[in-house]
């Protein structure tokens, strides 16, 4: 198909059209060199790392300006209590010492220490710093717990979804997948690429519910897409391979899974040395293709079609849509976090709206472009997980 087919720039920014804003800005602000990789400060973390030792100093200098009877209990107490879970086991022991040690010494000094209020008050320091040492031992073995957990996750991740390699028979490639919720690195969106002696052949997919089971029907999916990307001769047959895949691991399911459990996925073919793109779309979003001079064409089925694991309810022929892609295009593909994303006013986030008249020099710089945009549309509560590739022709 040539460049005037259904798909050219279609719904894009034709040349000599005004670019419209989209948001992300149409060219970057000069940035000093080394501006970019510098961290800003967190002035609210310093305060709280230096609130203990705050604590002290003010209530040293109470119990000086004050007269012997008055005392600084709470704030002495309040330190160890609020170093524990900030601080490590040695910064909390030192606070917890350095509170009893510097009341004992005010204490002396005033000529209060014989008292049996002082003394009281010395008890009750001391029970709370060594209370506050216990409660930083717990907070340390959670701690190595979450470490140990998150350490689970990411091998997981690693081993269901690698990383695709930056360049795979020619073309530049990047992949991004960001989790919805706080300390998950995996969830039901999937991305997989893997070159073949017809092309590379790439899916992006979302793979219905949550949890374990969604995860197991990525690692699923995922398998019988490599190993069909190896051994069919075309994407169709390919997408065939996903349904009977999808099919057999439904009879092992129970509940509502076994009835429901189907998979929205984009399926394309890069053949070598072809200027085109093949693409099979079983109910997923429509790839966006982004030309060298920043116009866009949203790449959308001709033919409604069904999601992957639901061809019981209907039986019809898969048909590749051809399109050409030429140097200097990148094609997008995501899943629905991407435009399911909504900001305060409830505003879903349009990737076509926001990426027209871009031009990214490489896959990564996309993606990084667009997941740091959407977080900020979203305040940086994203409702989905989200699972980005991008692959440029050079």
């Amino acid at each position: 198909m040539d460049d005037e087919g259904p798909y050219a720039r279609a719904g894009g920014r034709l040349p000599g059209d005004p670019v419209p804003d989209p948001g992300l800005g149409d060219a970057p602000v000069p940035v000093p060199p080394g501006e970019e990789e510098r961290p800003r400060p967190s002035y609210s973390r310093t305060f709280v790392r230096l609130l203990p030792v705050l604590l002290i100093v003010v209530a040293v200098l109470y119990d000086c300006l004050t007269p012997r009877y008055f005392t600084a209990g709470p704030l002495y107490t309040a330190a160890p209590l609020v170093a524990a879970p900030i601080y490590s086991r040695r910064g909390t022991v030192l606070t917890a010492v350095t509170v009893v040690a510097v009341v004992i010494v005010l204490q002396f000094t005033k000529g209060v220490i014989h008292y049996i209020d002082s003394l009281t008050e010395l008890v009750t320091i001391a029970t709370v710093a060594a209370l506050a040492v216990l409660v930083n031992g717990f907070v340390r073995r959670g701690d190595e717990r979450l470490a140990s957990a998150r350490g689970i996750a990411e091998a997981a991740q690693r081993a269901v979804l690698p990383e695709p390699a930056e360049r795979i028979a020619g073309f530049e490639i990047a992949a991004r997948y960001e989790a919805a919720q706080a300390d998950a690195f995996i969830g039901g969106d999937l991305y997989a690429v893997q070159d073949s002696p017809r092309g590379v052949r790439i899916i992006v997919g979302d793979v219905r519910g949550k949890g374990m089971g969604a995860v197991a029907a990525v690692a699923v999916v995922i398998g019988a897409f490599r190993e069909a990307a190896e051994q069919e001769a075309t994407l169709e047959a390919v997408a065939q391979r996903l349904e009977r895949a999808l099919a057999r691991e439904g009879t092992r399911r129970e509940g509502l899974d076994a009835f429901e459990g189907f998979t929205t996925a984009v399926l394309a073919e890069l053949p070598h040395g072809d200027g085109v793109v093949r693409i099979v779309n079983r109910g997923h979003p429509p790839p966006l293709l982004l030309y060298a001079d920043g116009t866009l064409c949203p790449l959308p089925a001709r033919e409604a079609a069904l999601p992957l694991g639901m061809g019981e309810l209907g039986v019809w022929p898969d048909r590749a849509e051809e399109v050409r892609f030429p140097g200097g295009a990148t094609l997008l593909l995501y899943t629905d976090g991407l435009t399911e994303a909504r900001d305060a006013r409830g505003t879903f986030y349009d990737p076509r709206t926001r990426l027209a008249g871009r031009v990214f020099r490489h896959p990564a710089e996309l993606l990084d472009t667009l997941a740091d945009d959407v977080r900020r549309h979203s305040g940086g509560g994203m409702a989905d997980d989200l699972a980005l590739l991008a692959v440029r022709r050079p």
